[in-house]
């Protein structure tokens, strides 16, 4: 006989634990020929005492990437390809394309010149740029220019269209969506535009220009759209916040000095299922190790450090990109003694939020951080 109780705290009132037996093993063959089955076999396996992630941690190092995404220029046009990039698949999620929980992500590339046409599709879509100047894109006509370590959303449903002009350099991004979600809930859409390009006659950078000043918003416009009116992220604004912010506070336990990107109009999140944000660690600064439900894509905006997660420690150094999948103990460190170090993060947890699943735990021994097991 067999037990379907597998962790020694099943074996308790209120958790399944009925042991097998051949009468029983006859009752499930006949329950499966009417396609139906009995609950105590599986509710162990479905109502888990705490998250178990499914996705592996992974880190993707820039510099054993960068001659493949290169690569891609002379292999393949953007007009054939929809998008030329280059995705980051997780091994336990190769089914669903993922990077990392329900979070999808690629590196696209493009030379000056070229032009992406313009698509909009149910999931939600962003890019954090990781080198470049003068790429730009265009959503539902806001015309934005980008450079190195903007961020720019994409929202589901809205026309978009990516390029470099024939005055910027070659550019990458790093691309964020949230397919494997939109797909999981069998809410996918796709669109080609009818005109190929959307052919906007709106200023350059209206949006940052009209809704990026802090504390304030123009007194007589309406924004009538679920997203954030403010598309585009800046660098330099977003790196002076994190300054401002560490002059005058001690930070966060766990991520150091970190700002949420946020929607001006409602100080909530830029979009509706995707989360983001910058932390900074300060010269030599550690963190504490806590762990969390949501999964998270990370990438170094500046800087070079490792973090500790799962036990295993991680380098990194600029432009790289690793996860931390839900409920996994994690923690930084910055390894400059005279300089910060920059993390770009997306996440999921503004799903987990209006689901009401999000939790946080600190961890609990050693001071507050982990025993590094071993190094990857």
């Amino acid at each position: 006989m067999t037990d379907t109780s597998t962790d020694p705290r099943d074996d308790i009132l209120g958790r399944a634990r009925v042991r097998d037996n051949d009468e029983l093993a006859a009752y499930y063959e006949d329950l499966a020929s009417h396609e139906t089955g009995a609950l105590w076999t599986v509710a162990n396996d479905i109502e888990p005492w705490e998250p178990t992630p499914k996705s592996a941690v992974v880190i993707w190092r820039h510099k054993k990437l960068r001659e493949q995404i290169f690569r891609s220029l002379e292999l393949v046009k953007p007009e054939d390809a929809g998008r030329r990039v280059v995705f980051l698949r997780n091994p336990k999620r190769k089914d669903v394309s993922a990077a990392c929980g329900w979070l999808f992500s690629g590196i696209q590339i493009m030379r000056p010149g070229e032009m992406a046409s313009a698509h909009n599709h149910a999931a939600s879509a962003q890019r954090f740029i990781m080198e470049g100047k003068n790429a730009f894109t265009v959503v539902e006509g806001h015309r934005l220019t980008l450079d190195a370590r903007d961020f720019v959303i994409t929202p589901n449903g809205t026309w978009h269209e990516h390029g470099v002009r024939e005055d910027g350099e070659v550019s990458f991004w790093q691309d964020a969506l949230d397919i494997p979600l939109t797909n999981a809930l069998e809410a996918n859409f796709y669109e080609v535009h009818p005109e190929n390009f959307q052919g906007s006659n709106l200023p350059w950078n209206a949006s940052p220009a009209t809704y990026g000043t802090p504390g304030m918003l123009p007194a007589r416009e309406k924004w009538g759209a679920f997203y954030s009116p403010l598309m585009k992220y800046p660098w330099d604004k977003t790196y002076e916040g994190l300054q401002n912010f560490a002059s005058v506070s001690d930070g966060d336990p766990f991520d150091g000095i970190i700002l949420k990107y946020v929607n001006p109009n409602t100080g909530g999140d830029p979009m509706a299922t995707m989360g983001n944000a910058m932390q900074m660690l300060r010269p030599a600064e550690h963190t504490k190790a806590h762990r969390h439900t949501g999964n998270v894509i990370y990438q170094v905006a500046r800087g070079k450090g490792y973090s500790v997660i799962g036990g295993v420690r991680y380098d990194w150094e600029e432009k790289d990109i690793f996860c931390v999948p839900a409920w996994t103990w994690h923690e930084h460190c910055n390894l400059a003694d005279n300089d910060d170090a920059c993390l770009w993060q997306v996440n999921d947890f503004p799903v987990m939020e209006k689901l009401k699943f999000y939790r946080e735990q600190a961890y609990p021994e050693n001071g507050g951080n982990q025993e590094i097991t071993a190094t990857a």
